[in-house]
């Protein structure tokens, strides 16, 4: 009996198709990495960046007296008097200069990994390790290592998340923004341990 040509490219291609095996981790530890980013994120930043900074209710209070009081020594007409209560606003305002300055926005550094649970136990913790890479010199150029307790039930996916101040390489800075910062720089994240529910763990060997 023969088959006609196009059913049996469509049972070749069907059977090609089955065989496709399902996403899977290649290490063995039963857990698949279907996503992983780093960003830097701006703290301590409460205001428009343009609007300039913000007085407190002690401030104006503070810059209020003074105006009140230079406004009464001019009227008072004692020169003195106005030349002491400007000298005293001046040292107020460089005062909340410098509180404000000392306040300037910091950044930190959020990690993100989201992770799929392929074993029939539940996830109790995992410890993975945010590799970069220098493409150029192919040497490793930062690693950070985290500890996620977090369950994760079979067949399950979550997000894990962590903030930290540290920078993923020495190139980066800590201090501003620079859309350079990633060029070169490879990344990839390493599953060391998996700890389950009912005790038992995994660890790359």
């Amino acid at each position: 009996m023969k088959i006609p040509l196009v059913v049996l490219a469509i049972l070749l291609l069907s059977a090609g198709i089955a065989a496709q095996p399902a996403p899977h981790p290649r290490d063995g530890s039963d857990l698949t990495v279907l996503k992983f980013s780093w960003s830097k994120e701006r703290v301590g930043w409460e205001q428009d960046p343009f609007s300039g900074p913000i007085e407190n209710f002690d401030e104006v209070r503070v810059r209020t007296r003074n105006e009140k009081r230079i406004s009464d020594a001019k009227k008072g007409g004692n020169g003195s008097e106005v030349s002491r209560a400007e000298r005293d606003a001046r040292t107020d305002a460089a005062l909340v200069s410098t509180i404000h300055q000392s306040a300037r926005p910091r950044y930190g550094f959020l990690y993100k990994l989201v992770v799929q649970n392929h074993s029939p136990k539940a996830i109790k913790a995992i410890d993975w390790d945010y590799v970069f890479v220098d493409q150029n010199a192919q040497i490793e150029a930062g690693r950070r290592q985290f500890r996620s307790i977090e369950k994760i039930s079979p067949s399950k996916s979550k997000e894990l998340r962590f903030f930290v101040s540290y920078p993923p390489t020495r190139t980066i800075s800590v201090n501003s923004l620079n859309e350079k910062e990633r060029s070169g720089i490879a990344e990839e994240v390493l599953i060391l341990r998996i700890e389950y529910a009912d005790g038992t763990f995994w660890q790359k060997p």
